[in-house]
């Protein structure tokens, strides 16, 4: 049997304490080797709950042989920095999303990685999720005949303090992200972005020019529809469901129940909700990152490159152009060796 990756964990914000977890009790071919935070407290913490070194220095990390790959969870303007430090050190790198805040930051951060000729692998979790997984195959195995109509949601319970919004890029690159990624997975490229937005649950959210709620809609090269809905404030929980109909079928991937079982009154039937994303995904982050420590060792093309990355960030940012002018905007999709990256009027190349 092949040995495990060696893994260093860095940035222990919620994300990165995931990952760590997983790392460490969750991953068949891979093991969490270190784990780093600009914050020691933080870093010594996670270090004595998972029984590994500790270190708030990246540059240990990066010089340490031992360690293989380095997966980045830091704050996301932080991003392609390290994403680069990493590569360059020869440490092949997990990426949270965003790669970087910026078009221009994000294709210089995976020309670098590609240079240093190491992997980069992105964290669009939902690629790995076995229901989406499941869903997708049979899609693209023709099962469902031809797709007309995508349409999906992803809903957070309540937003993050306004702090974290205002470097987080914004609604779309930091949450409708995600969708435009499944919409050009599941169903294919896209050739027009129609954005509607508000900000009605938090004035913080308002005072600093971003919204809480958005409605997209989009234009598939195939012919086919779509239909995004976000919120940062959906008080009944966290909720990510994705519906696709078509010719032949049409799939439902719903919130799972936090615990599967009913709760029967006279009253009528109740059962638990997730409250975020944590409790919805964890089979998706333990698979993730199993992808990435597999094609690390047996050297295999990841499954979201950063060329996925950049095509969603195109699209986010398109949508979020949508928003504030008013008008749909329409996107060319550039095929070149391994990927697809979007262009369109306005866009910061």
């Amino acid at each position: 049997m092949k040995s495990k990756v060696r893994v260093a964990l860095v940035g222990l914000g919620r994300m990165g304490r995931i990952h760590a977890g997983t790392l460490a009790a969750r991953c068949r071919s891979a093991e969490l080797a270190v784990v780093a935070d600009a914050d020691p407290r933080m870093a010594a913490a996670a270090g004595a709950e998972f029984d590994v070194p500790w270190t708030a220095d990246v540059d240990e990390v990066l010089a340490d042989d031992t360690v293989e790959a380095v997966a980045v969870a830091t704050p996301t303007a932080t991003h392609g920095e390290l994403a680069v430090r990493a590569a360059r050190a020869g440490k092949h790198v997990f990426c949270e999303k965003p790669i970087a805040l910026d078009r221009p930051g994000t294709v210089r951060t995976i020309d670098a990685v590609t240079a240093a000729g190491v992997k980069l692998q992105v964290g669009f979790h939902r690629r790995h999720d076995p229901d989406w997984v499941a869903a997708t195959r049979r899609i693209h195995a023709g099962e469902m005949g031809t797709p007309y109509l995508f349409r999906t949601s992803l809903r957070d319970m309540k937003p993050p303090p306004a702090e974290f919004l205002a470097g987080s890029g914004g609604f779309f690159v930091d949450v409708t992200i995600h969708d435009l990624d499944t919409a050009r997975w599941m169903i294919g490229e896209i050739v027009e972005v129609s954005s509607y937005g508000t900000a009605i649950a938090d004035p913080a959210i308002r005072a600093i020019g971003d919204i809480d709620t958005a409605l997209v809609v989009l234009r598939f090269e195939s012919g086919a529809l779509g239909v995004i809905d976000n919120s940062r404030a959906a008080g009944y929980g966290y909720e990510c469901s994705t519906e696709v109909m078509g010719e032949l079928a049409t799939t439902r991937i719903d919130r799972p129940q936090h615990r599967h079982y009913l709760w029967l009154t006279p009253e009528g039937a109740s059962f638990g909700i997730n409250r975020d994303f944590e409790e919805r995904y964890p089979l998706a982050y333990a698979e993730e990152m199993e992808a990435f420590a597999r094609c690390v060792r047996d050297d295999t093309m990841p499954p979201v490159t950063g060329l996925d990355a950049l095509a969603a960030f195109d699209l986010a940012t398109a949508a979020d152009l949508s928003w504030r002018t008013g008008r749909a905007v329409p996107v060319v999709p550039e095929r070149r060796d391994g990927g697809v990256v979007y262009a369109f009027e306005g866009q910061d190349r």
